[in-house]
């Protein structure tokens, strides 16, 4: 892989899997919004970021699959990110692992994907109006 691609599409990636790992060893680290499983929405909003640099730079790779099969691999790495993240917390004092979380996280990886895969569908050309379809 060129320097410049690994750059552009995979240090991202490493640079954020390293900052969710950098937020997840600070202890009793709160969360910004105040309302109840507001922890769950940030979850969510964290790893659906993830979720999108994944599938971002999945696409580079000749194996890919397509768009289909880079998006589920994304989820299944995303998954396994927030797992391992999951494991480390209970080892950090005054953080709270729970299962819910990497739930909210698989949620956020999942909506990642098919908001990704809907941007990048196929457009489709504008139908030209036909003699049924009324007067002009």
């Amino acid at each position: 892989m060129a320097p410049q691609r690994f750059a552009r599409y995979w240090l991202p990636v490493l640079a954020y899997v390293a900052l969710i790992f950098i937020l997840s060893s600070m202890s009793h680290l709160r969360s910004p919004l105040r309302f109840a499983n507001a922890d769950k929405v940030i979850h969510m909003c964290e790893y659906g970021i993830l979720g999108l640099l994944l599938v971002r730079a999945l696409r580079t790779l000749p194996a890919s699959g397509g768009l289909l099969a880079a998006g589920a691999l994304a989820i299944a790495i995303g998954m396994g990110v927030g797992a391992a993240d999951e494991t480390y917390q209970r080892g950090v004092p005054g953080r709270d692992s729970s299962p819910l979380d990497w739930v909210a996280d698989t949620l956020g990886l999942s909506l990642a994907q098919t908001g990704y895969a809907w941007a990048k569908r196929p457009k489709r050309a504008p139908v030209a109006p036909g003699p049924l379809s009324g007067p002009a």
